[in-house]
């Protein structure tokens, strides 16, 4: 194999890993069941309270 063969596999079989990756990123962050888990993080910075008092 040589370098530029190398490039061209790593080129495309990298540009098509990312995809895949953006793809099951995008799926899990829409996922109806993960409403309620994403509303809660969403609010947990406005809630009363520091994480840091806890001991």
């Amino acid at each position: 194999m040589t370098y530029e063969q190398a490039t061209q596999f790593a080129q495309t079989w990298g540009l098509v890993l990312l995809a895949v990756c953006f793809g099951l990123a995008v799926i899990y962050a829409l996922w109806p069941g993960n409403k309620k888990k994403f509303d809660q993080a969403a609010r947990s910075p406005l809630e009363e309270g520091d994480d840091n008092d806890r001991a």
